[in-house]
């Protein structure tokens, strides 16, 4: 009688042992054994860790490539403006859409390289994450306002608006969800209100501790000067939150692409 032999992938194996009867039993996981950070997300920096470290990088474009795009937009407008109202865009002004496409596909690409070699690097190291829950669709509503009660740094608060929709900060957490649940670990959303301005020495929250990139606290029995955004990742560490899972509810119903877990 030939015999019957159970073909088990590597993801089995680094999951499953085989017992003599051939049955895959799933093995337990091991938990993550790394230490615990808080992470705060920005614009002048990406990421700021608890721990004094910090995660950046570059513009995702080069400085030809954001000209050349910037001028490819003011083609695209100047062309759509000359455009007769419900007539069909012209062949030339199609293919300056599909460059202004092409650069910004680059970009998002890039983007998300970056992202998945950093949260790759964060969900091996660290045990617990701990992030700010943040309403970001909130966060990057227009300022134009009505015309009765028009909105005011309009241009300013489109310029953040920008910077914050390029950061992706929505997708960085959920990269970091499902890698630190497949490594054992877990995030953690915490509020957000006041992480910004409250030392995380003394607790004193005061506007004037936080002058740009440098916090200083105002009370005079502490004193603590650093970087603004690692006194942020500090009080994140520090904070109460609930931990969430990796792909949610969807997680067993919907697949997703996934890298391979780490061997324990």
């Amino acid at each position: 009688m030939a015999s019957i032999t159970t073909r088990v992938t590597p993801r089995q194996c680094s999951r499953s042992l085989i017992d003599s009867s051939d049955r895959v039993i799933v093995a337990p996981a091991r938990a993550h054994q790394g230490p615990r950070v808080g992470i705060d997300r920005g614009v002048n920096v990406a990421l700021a860790l608890s721990d004094g470290t910090m995660r950046e990088h570059g513009s995702w474009l080069t400085g030809g490539e954001r000209e050349h795009l910037r001028r490819l937009e003011k083609t695209s407008a100047r062309r759509r403006a000359s455009r007769p109202t419900k007539a069909r865009p012209s062949g030339r002004e199609r293919r300056t859409y599909d460059q202004i496409a092409r650069l910004r596909a680059k970009a998002k690409r890039r983007t998300v390289d970056w992202q998945h070699q950093t949260t790759t690097e964060l969900a091996d190291t660290f045990s617990v994450i701990k992030v700010e829950k943040l309403t970001i669709l909130n966060m990057v509503r227009s300022a134009k306002g009505t015309i009765e009660a028009p909105g005011r740094n309009v241009a300013q608060k489109a310029g953040l608006n920008r910077s914050i929709s390029g950061e992706a900060w929505g997708r960085t957490v959920t990269l970091l969800e499902y890698k630190s649940t497949d490594r054992g670990g877990q995030v953690i959303k915490v509020p957000a209100p006041g992480t910004l301005q409250t030392c995380h020495r003394c607790g004193h929250h005061d506007p004037a501790n936080r002058n740009g990139t440098v916090f200083a606290c105002v009370n005079p029995a502490c004193g603590w000067v650093g970087h603004a955004d690692t006194n942020a990742a500090i009080n994140i560490n520090n904070a109460d939150g609930s931990a969430v899972s990796g792909r949610g509810d969807l997680g067993v119903t919907r697949s997703a692409k996934r890298q391979p877990p780490r061997a324990a």
